[in-house]
């Protein structure tokens, strides 16, 4: 079975993680698979990409969300190459391979100031959160989802320099 069709619990604690209203957001789903997160950030109200490599991936989630009669807009594309301008980044279980680090890290600040991981433990997310703790705040909330937000200027707890 390809990772794409998983239902991996990561994914199940990061909709869960989802806030009860996302009116007028746009979000965007990094990875998405089957989905879940994108189909209730778009239940909730938001305006949802979802990204995933496997144009399957895209058609199945793409059949959900009619079938659940939820908006949103899924793209076949490679996250770690993807541009846009977002509300809140969502991404489960992303960091399986030491490659997606670096990459995670340099994209996550062009797309948004505030992003939800669900992170399950894999070898290569301590690497990816030393790394992010340069830039973002991060918050643990329950069953390993992180929240992460990038102070900004006018917030008095933003770093010297920012």
């Amino acid at each position: 079975m390809p990772y794409w069709a998983e239902l991996w619990p990561s994914g199940l604690a990061l909709a869960r993680a989802l806030p009860t209203r996302l009116d007028g957001l746009c979000v965007v789903e990094l990875g998405c698979g089957l989905g879940v997160p994108s189909l209730t950030a778009a239940a909730r109200g938001a305006a949802v990409t979802a990204l995933d490599w496997a144009h399957d991936a895209i058609a199945l989630l793409d059949r959900n969300a009619a079938r659940n009669h939820v908006e949103l807009f899924g793209v076949a594309a490679d996250w770690r190459a993807f541009t846009g301008s977002f509300d809140l980044v969502v991404g489960a279980d992303l960091l399986y391979e030491r490659r997606n680090v670096q990459a995670l890290v340099e994209l996550l600040p062009s797309l948004a100031s505030h992003v939800l991981l669900g992170e399950p433990g894999r070898p290569h997310a301590g690497e990816f959160f030393e790394l992010a703790a340069a830039d973002w705040q991060i918050e643990e909330l329950p069953e390993r989802v992180y929240r992460l937000t990038r102070p900004t200027r006018a917030d008095p707890q933003a770093r010297p320099g920012e």
